[in-house]
């Protein structure tokens, strides 16, 4: 069973309905759901897509989303030291790093699954879009 980490724009792509990302999303979390892989994500996912999606929907229905998904997938912790690491590490992105190295500290997760596969060159993950990741599944 692969152990996969979601990308916080896997996770917006699936709320927000965003075509025609939502449905390559949609088809790695049902996969999830059937038990058929496990998926995580950080903390920090939840709250980057809490503050997007509370310009577009009400506190109450986010609760109710955030609800949903929490039965679908797994919460990855971040452990003492990611900040220094992301801080220090030869990523452009802040907020990537944090990801990378939270997916990174967990040894059963071995993908990480991103739209923006470039952000994350300096993993030592694999690193896949969802067509790819999907696609290799068939």
């Amino acid at each position: 069973m692969d152990h996969i980490f979601l990308d916080t724009d896997i996770i917006l792509d699936f709320l927000t309905g965003r075509v025609p990302h939502s449905s390559h999303a949609a088809e790695i979390l049902t996969l999830a759901e059937k038990k058929e892989l496990k998926a995580y994500v950080s903390l920090l996912t939840f709250s980057n897509a809490y503050y997007i999606l509370r310009k577009h929907a009400t506190h109450r229905k986010i609760l109710e989303l955030f609800a949903k998904l929490e039965t679908i997938i797994e919460l990855a912790d971040i452990p003492p030291g990611i900040l220094m690491m992301s801080l220090h590490s030869g990523f452009s992105g802040f907020e990537d790093a944090l990801q990378n190295f939270t997916a990174e500290s967990h040894p059963q997760i071995k993908i990480l699954i991103t739209r923006n596969t470039r952000d994350y060159k300096h993993s030592r993950l694999s690193v896949m879009s969802p067509v790819i990741y999907l696609k290799g599944r068939d």
